[in-house]
Formats: C-alpha cells, sequence, structure tokens
C-alpha cells in the first residue's frame, strides 16, 4: 500500500475504535448554542399546536412554553423549558431557567389535561430554576415542590424527556413522570458540574472531573435505570438536523401513547409511583 493509498482510505475500512465521547463532552453538547431546542422539536413533531400562556396568578414566564398539540390524530398537552439562542431572546426565557410562574403554568396545563383526559409530554432542558431574589420572593421552592407532589397524582400518562440540560429540581418539576426519556448527548443531574466540583472540592475549574464523577450521561442513567430509554444520535442534534431525530421521536411517542391508551387512571398512578419507589 503506498502512501496515497493509506492517506485516502475511509477510516471505517480500519479495525479502529473511535474515541468515545467523555461526560464533560455531553455537558458541553448539552449546552451548546446550536442544540435543538423545545419549540423545535414541538414544531417538528405535532400538528396543530396552540401555544398558552400565564399561570392565572403573576403572568406569564419565558422560559417555560405550553399547549395543545396532536400527534397520530391524538390530543396531548405539550409543556417545556425553552432557551434563546441571542441576547434577546435569552432576556425574554431567562437563559431557560424558570421563573415560579413558569412552573405554576406548567402545573394549569397539567392540571387541564388532567381534566380532559389528554396525556402529558414534557421536554426538559434548563440548567436550573432560575436563583434570582424575585423569583425566591414569589416563591420559587414552593412552586417547584408543588409541581413534584401534584404530578405525582395526575391521572393520565406523562412522558418526560430530557433534550438537552437536565439541571437540579428546575428540570425533576417536570419530570415526575410514567417513563423518562433522555437523547444520548443530554445530560440529567442534581446540580451543575461546576457547582458539584466548587462543593466537593472548593474548585469550580475541577468541572470535567465533576462530570465523569456525577454519572450524568444518558447511557450511565440508563444503566441506573433511572431513565427507561436513550436516544441514539449519530450527530449531534441541532436546529437545523433534528428532522430525523423528530421523526424517531414521533414514532415512540406514539407507540408510548397507545401503550397507555384504555388504561385505568389508578393503574397509571400507581405505575408511576412505584417507578419512583423503585429509586
Amino acid at each position: 500500500m503506498d502512501e496515497f493509498e493509506m492517506e485516502t482510505m475511509d477510516i471505517n475500512e480500519f479495525d479502529v475504535e473511535l474515541p468515545k465521547a467523555t461526560a464533560w463532552d455531553r455537558v458541553l453538547i448539552a449546552r451548546s448554542n446550536d442544540r435543538a431546542y423545545t419549540m423545535d422539536y414541538i414544531n417538528g413533531i405535532f400538528d396543530n399546536f396552540m401555544k398558552l400562556h400565564g399561570d392565572r396568578l403573576y403572568g406569564d414566564d419565558g422560559a417555560m412554553v405550553g399547549g395543545i398539540a396532536s400527534i397520530d390524530g391524538q390530543f396531548v398537552t405539550v409543556i417545556g423549558q425553552q432557551k434563546g439562542r441571542n441576547l434577546k431572546e435569552n432576556e425574554v426565557c431567562h437563559f431557560g431557567m424558570p421563573n415560579p410562574e413558569g412552573y405554576r403554568k406548567a402545573l394549569r396545563l397539567m392540571k387541564q389535561a388532567e381534566k380532559f383526559n389528554r396525556p402529558i409530554i414534557c421536554f426538559i432542558d434548563t440548567p436550573g430554576a432560575f436563583c434570582g431574589m424575585e423569583a425566591e420572593e414569589r416563591g420559587q421552592g414552593e412552586a417547584i415542590a408543588r409541581n413534584l407532589y401534584e404530578m405525582a397524582g395526575i391521572t393520565v400518562p406523562i412522558l418526560s424527556i430530557v433534550i438537552g440540560e437536565g439541571g437540579s429540581g428546575g428540570a425533576l418539576a417536570l419530570g415526575v413522570a410514567n417513563e423518562v426519556w433522555m437523547l444520548e448527548n443530554a445530560t440529567y443531574s442534581i446540580l451543575s458540574p461546576e457547582g458539584f466540583a466548587s462543593i466537593l472540592w472548593k474548585d469550580s475549574k475541577r468541572a470535567s472531573e465533576a462530570a465523569d464523577t456525577m454519572k450524568i450521561t444518558a447511557e450511565e442513567l440508563k444503566e441506573l435505570q433511572v431513565v427507561e430509554k436513550v436516544i441514539e444520535e449519530p450527530l449531534p442534534v441541532t436546529a437545523e438536523n433534528c428532522e430525523d431525530t423528530c421523526e424517531m421521536l414521533r414514532k415512540e411517542m406514539i407507540a408510548f401513547l397507545k401503550k397507555y391508551k384504555g388504561m385505568k387512571k389508578e393503574d397509571i398512578v400507581e405505575e408511576r409511583y412505584r417507578r419512583f419507589r423503585n429509586y
């Protein structure tokens, strides 16, 4: 084999294992500004999406989007955290960190879904709940805790999908579901790797080391049975290339909805209860 033949040969012809993405690599991909966000999935998966606004108590929060949509002829309630791609968008959605009114809006839509017997599909993508003084004054902790409590007893099936960052209680407030799925390059954790490193080692610069320690990747969480399904990403999913992932998720969602169609309400709640008791 001459030098030219070696240089032009496809790497797949060699029995070589490419380097596996590290946990920190996944964190950086999940945080990427090119990552597909909640509205990209809503527009790519569902039909006839109608956005709803407000918590009927304080106001509307751009970091939490939700409404009614249809999939395969069935109406569902769709809720998710939304990030922005530029400063103007992030001023509206607080960099994907909801305020209390965002979580209260989400709960309002969940209770509405329960009233009209619509399944609930949640998209999780947040570094955490907004932690400013005004959020604390309006009851951030209570709003998140209320979601956890109420979601545990919702009588319609709930599916939650971690599509990017799944950080802290801000993510878990949409995560009390019958099934939780993750995209391959998403992360799901109790706090950020920087915060973990700051607390454990008093050094936020050890974030990449913390990411390995925390077991925050989809593969690790599937092994720990924290999530039921990992959605593969042959290439990291972006707003520009998410069509195939949307189609895959659509098929999986339809199967999920068929699985729970006709199931008794008390059985849906019991299954969700047992899922979390298994931890």
